[in-house]
């Protein structure tokens, strides 16, 4: 089973809250966001496969290749051991994938869904980097691709945390863990073309950064059909980039509260 941490509320009836992180990070990007939603609610930190204190469990077993189904599946895996029948859902980059693929999976699961730093779909630019990165994932040392993507993602002086704190998170991972992650990520596009297509009942919050150049486009477009508006709003923070939960803390923090409440 993957490794959680979990916060419960003196107030044992309170709501889940349950916070998913992106490729190459762990649970611990979230430090910025536990006192705050602790505050009200039962919180979770899980760290997926691969990552975080969730590395040496999966260094023991042989998964060739990763779904975003598998990935889904362990942590509705960890759900299940805590018997939490529904839980809001917060995630950041990749992780949002996660959770939309959750909701597709068992749609019970979820009572809302915050997707901050949304990965909805890849542009030309992003594919590119990416069938560049499968030429090379094998000979290139993979913290180098890693350091790349991360500066393409968030190019900005004032992005230069967020960098560091993920390509930090990184050099955790092995080099067969990030061939791992990076194959899944770059056939994504097929899912990611079923979720723009699909929009669920969930309530869904989009918090994104207005210097999110590479992802928030998709997002505002999606917004602009009125049969995902019915269900899903944007959140756009100024002068932040991809990472919003670490970028500006307290203005994420502030939407997302305010969201659930």
């Amino acid at each position: 089973m993957l490794h959680f941490k979990k916060y419960l509320h003196a107030d044992s009836n309170r709501s889940w809250v349950t916070f998913i992180h992106g490729a190459g990070g762990s649970s611990s990007i979230w430090f910025r966001q536990i006192r705050e939603f602790k505050e009200k609610h039962n919180v979770l930190l899980i760290d997926l496969r691969g990552h975080g204190d969730s590395k040496d469990h999966l260094d023991q077993q042989h998964f060739p290749t990763y779904t975003f189904e598998d990935v889904s599946l362990d942590v509705i895996e960890v759900l299940d051991h805590l018997e939490i029948e529904k839980s809001h859902f917060v995630g950041i980059s990749l992780g949002t994938i996660i959770i939309r693929e959750i909701a597709e999976l068992q749609p019970d699961r979820i009572q809302s869904m915050i997707l901050g730093g949304a990965i909805l779909k890849l542009n030309f630019r992003s594919q590119i980097l990416m069938r560049v990165g499968v030429i090379f994932k094998s000979v290139v040392p993979y913290i180098l691709l890693y350091k790349l993507f991360a500066w393409i993602i968030m190019p900005r002086k004032k992005h230069k945390e967020s960098r560091l704190l993920f390509v930090r998170e990184a050099r955790k991972l092995y080099q067969k863990e990030f061939i791992r992650w990076f194959k899944l990520v770059a056939e994504v596009n097929s899912l990611l073309s079923g979720h723009r297509a699909q929009q669920l009942s969930h309530p869904t919050l989009y918090v994104m950064g207005d210097e999110d150049h590479m992802f928030l486009p998709a997002i505002q477009k999606l917004l602009e059909n009125e049969h995902h508006k019915a269900h899903s709003q944007l959140a756009v923070i100024p002068n932040c980039g991809h990472v919003v939960n670490v970028e500006k803390p307290s203005d994420f923090n502030r939407i997302c509260l305010g969201f659930l409440s």
